[in-house]
């Protein structure tokens, strides 16, 4: 009897206990560490202005990459600031297939740029890891970026990376994003992971991606 007693005390006492962690939340998984980024290098363009370009020496590569050819042998390759837009097909870049929307949205670049009658760059301070520049494009006066992503046709990237000391032309990034609404394809950093994963794959058996 007085086991029983000692045993009902025991299981009481550990009562609230047991309903405390059956009302907690789930612990949140660990967050992955962020991959180690090289060192920034500095622009050694003119940057922090905007600068003329000629509409017909830029050539869009996607959504979000133009290349600028000032000369035969003067070639600028732009990453475009505060934009992210869906992967098209580039077995090189570990892409074996395009992403959902990525060909609508290099589509879109090249209206963009082809209806042009002036365009502007405005570079970074810093290339990006690849060598690339940064900066924000504007196409008829209008920031390209903030095109893109009121058309839908990309993610916003100011959340994630700040605004590479271009505080105005990120916000009004941001302003659109948050009018445009949820975007209609997975993000495309995730989408170039899964690429990745998939191109290791088809190494490992021996399986050739068409060029």
């Amino acid at each position: 009897m007085n086991r029983t007693i000692a045993a009902l005390a025991l299981a009481a006492a550990f009562l609230p206990l047991d309903l405390a962690l059956a009302q907690a939340p789930p612990a949140r998984p660990a967050a992955r560490p962020a991959e180690p980024r090289p060192e920034p290098k500095p622009q050694p363009r003119p940057h922090s202005l905007r600068v003329p370009v000629d509409p017909a020496r830029v050539q869009v590569d996607d959504g979000d990459t133009v290349v600028i050819r000032w000369s035969k042998d003067d070639v600028e390759i732009v990453r475009i600031l505060g934009i992210d837009t869906p992967e098209t097909r580039h077995p090189a870049h570990d892409l074996p297939y395009a992403q959902s929307f990525g060909p609508e949205a290099r589509a879109f670049a090249r209206g963009a740029f082809a209806a042009a009658n002036e365009v502007q760059l405005l570079r970074s301070r810093t290339l990006d890891p690849f060598g690339r520049t940064l900066g924000y494009v504007f196409v008829n006066g209008r920031n390209y970026s903030v095109l893109v992503v009121e058309a839908r046709f990309s993610a916003e990237t100011v959340t994630f990376y700040g605004d590479n000391g271009l505080p105005t032309e990120a916000a009004e990034v941001l302003a659109a994003a948050k009018a445009a609404g949820p975007v209609p394809f997975e993000p495309p950093h995730a989408f170039r992971g899964r690429m990745r994963q998939l191109t290791k794959w088809m190494a490992d058996k021996g399986l050739e991606v068409e060029q």
